[in-house]
């Protein structure tokens, strides 16, 4: 079972997906003002990663996914990476860059297996 490990910053709050052997797998997608807005934002990536659609934006031509999904892209740096976003078309989560994308992908079947039940942890 993941967890959501909320940090408090100097201007709010993040947080980080960790998988059940503590590698952190997503960041959410901004720095939330509130506590109660991200832990909402850890709800529903838990809500929407499950039944997410996935959009491959690395091939010619690829078919637009319906929301909620998870978009597959490359970056300046020609590293695959993974946003999540929601039904509303807001980002929720990202990924780290990876050098091949079938770790892109696993990358994303982590996020979906482990946002099951996840447990939230506040700040201390």
């Amino acid at each position: 079972m993941g967890k959501f490990v909320i940090n408090k910053t100097k201007t709010g709050f993040t947080y980080a997906l960790k998988a059940t052997n503590g590698q952190t797998i997503a960041i959410g997608g901004e720095v939330y003002n509130t506590l109660d807005s991200v832990k909402n934002s850890c709800a529903s990536v838990a809500k929407n990663a499950p039944v997410a659609n996935i959009e491959d934006q690395t091939v010619e031509n690829f078919e637009t996914a319906k929301c909620p999904k998870f978009e597959i892209y490359t970056d300046k740096a020609g590293e695959f990476r993974f946003r999540l976003k929601a039904t509303n078309g807001q980002v929720i989560a990202a990924s780290e860059g990876y050098t091949k994308k079938d770790s892109c992908e696993n990358g994303i079947a982590s996020v979906q297996k482990n946002v099951i039940d996840a447990e939230v942890v506040l700040p201390e």
